[in-house]
């Protein structure tokens, strides 16, 4: 396969190192607007023949389709800001390739109720090509990240082999991940993180279909394994919410995340003073959106990894019935951040998130996944997604939980593939 990866960034290093020893991989043309960086990602993941180094505007849809067809590349890997998915997608369509991201394209809130009805929505813009995809033979698989991605593989393992009928399908996202030494600090895109807090979080529900709550609404303390213990999460907008509902038979799905109070009072802060902004506004003659103001003065997290202790957990929480009787089960994956700078030289999330493409990449190389139009991760079998992981010892597991008070009730398990 032969892949062009766009966005060298904590992300698409992930990607690229943890691709260097698959066989199925021929080439990866490693770009970034940044050409030195992308250099840089080519080189310590394997160099020349099979990483090549190009520079690329990722908001250039003409000119992501013409490097990708003058590579002759087999997919396009967005590993950039959501903000530039449109024309990644569209430039993968035009070279007439396949393409996957690791996030949809962005949503705008309604403009008369955003905190009751949706405007547009995660994804909408994507689906909406759908057809166009199926007709060309090409597949567009959406979301294939840590969450979204392996988040929704474990939604649609346990309603293929652990439920008889799903209820609820809720993720959750959490640990005892902290950053060391800085008094504010994000573990992935400060970018993306105002984005998902900051916007109208989404629900779906059968009887209701998908509507939107105020930013952190309905706080809840929920049990992470492995010693973690209680957490408050809240719900934060995402793209599970848009994901699941349609390939996975459910009755409710929900996206909750724990930020922490100090976080959350900091993020509102940047929105009542107007610095969560996507707007440029003029500043001594210049014009500079507020939130790239944000984020360039906030700790890059590419570089602050070996400053990160602890764990991240991301999981799914699934509610239904099995054999007639009420069960709860998590499936989750945990990556200490220590243990993972040690072993790949990788900050955490980078990690997280960019393992679950590499494992999708190698499916799709395989021919174990295929599919057509613009899909999700629940679209394929999680059987062999599951067993790619367990071939290269990536942590995953599951804990049964008690349906009334959501705590475990038995060790964890290895998740069976």
């Amino acid at each position: 396969m032969k892949v062009l990866l766009v966005g060298a960034g904590t992300v698409g290093e992930a990607i690229a190192r943890l691709s260097a020893d698959r066989t199925w991989l021929e080439r990866m043309v490693v770009s970034d607007y940044d050409l030195d960086r992308a250099r840089r990602v080519a080189a310590v993941s394997g160099g020349e023949p099979r990483f090549v180094a190009e520079r690329l505007d990722a908001s250039d849809r003409a000119a992501v389709a013409a490097l990708a067809r003058a590579h002759g590349v087999d997919l396009v890997l967005n590993s950039v800001d959501p903000r530039f998915v449109m024309p990644i997608f569209d430039g993968a369509f035009d070279a007439g390739v396949d393409y996957m991201d690791m996030a949809v394209s962005l949503s705008a809130p309604h403009p008369a109720d955003p905190y009751h009805l949706t405007g547009v929505k995660l994804g909408d813009e994507q689906f909406a090509r759908d057809r166009a995809w199926r007709e060309r033979g090409r597949l567009a698989l959406l979301g294939m990240g840590m969450d979204p991605g392996l988040s929704d593989v474990f939604a649609s393992y346990a309603a293929r082999h652990l439920f008889d009928e799903v209820h609820e399908v809720g993720v959750r996202d959490g640990g005892d991940l902290r950053i060391e030494g800085y008094p504010f600090a994000t573990v992935f895109s400060i970018w993306t993180t105002i984005e998902e807090c900051l916007n109208p979080p989404i629900v779906w529900e059968r009887d209701r279909g998908w509507y939107t709550l105020e930013p952190f609404a309905e706080p809840e303390s929920f049990w992470f394994p492995e010693g973690v213990g209680p957490v408050e999460c809240v719900h934060v907008e995402h793209e599970e919410v848009l994901l699941v509902p349609r390939w996975v038979d459910c009755r409710k799905v929900t996206f909750k995340y724990a930020l922490g109070a100090d976080f959350i009072e900091t993020l509102r802060k940047l929105h009542a003073l107007g610095l969560d902004s996507k707007v440029p506004v003029k500043v001594k003659g210049v014009e500079v959106a507020p939130r790239d103001v944000v984020a360039a003065v906030t700790p890059d997290p590419a570089t602050i990894g070996d400053r990160m202790v602890g764990r991240a957990i991301v999981g799914t929480l699934v509610s239904g019935i099995k054999d007639g009787r009420r069960r709860e089960v998590y499936l989750y994956q945990t990556s200490d951040a220590q243990e993972i700078m040690r072993r790949h030289g990788l900050q955490v999330v980078g990690y997280q998130t960019g393992f679950n493409p590499v494992v999708a990449m190698e499916l799709l190389a395989e021919g174990a996944w295929k599919g057509e139009g613009v899909l999700g991760p629940e679209a394929f079998d999680p059987d062999p997604y599951l067993a790619v992981m367990d071939r290269y010892g990536i942590h995953h597991a599951m804990d049964e939980r008690d349906p009334d008070t959501h705590r475990p009730v038995q060790a964890p398990e290895a998740v069976r593939s």
